[in-house]
């Protein structure tokens, strides 16, 4: 259950690090009406609009991925270990790419 959890928590955080790094004022304007609270829809949101930018794989492989870790691991404990380790490559895949993308920025700065 906690590794599901942790997982998906790294792949939520690179999803709020590229909203932010994308600039998705519309996205950010509603969390920010909720004093910095996301919500399911925000992340969604969020997610759709960065899968546009890097791929169908952010948001139909790996995002599903992370959210299954969520739901089906943590919340509903479902998910044994084989489950949850097929599953971390695509969220390290989210995570390897958030860093590479952060990583030009300061360079860029």
């Amino acid at each position: 259950m906690q590794a599901s959890e942790k997982l998906y928590k790294a792949a939520e955080e690179c999803v709020k690090a590229l909203a932010q790094y994308y600039d998705l004022k519309n996205i950010l304007g509603r969390v920010n009406e909720r004093g910095g609270r996301w919500t399911v829809t925000e992340l969604e949101k969020a997610v759709e609009a960065i899968s546009e930018r890097l791929g169908d794989w952010f948001g139909g492989e790996a995002w599903d991925r992370a959210w299954a870790l969520h739901v089906w691991g943590f919340h509903e404990a479902k998910l044994d270990a084989e489950a949850v380790r097929i599953r971390y490559p695509y969220i390290e895949r989210i995570v390897n790419e958030t860093n590479k993308i952060m990583k030009m920025k300061s360079e860029q700065t």
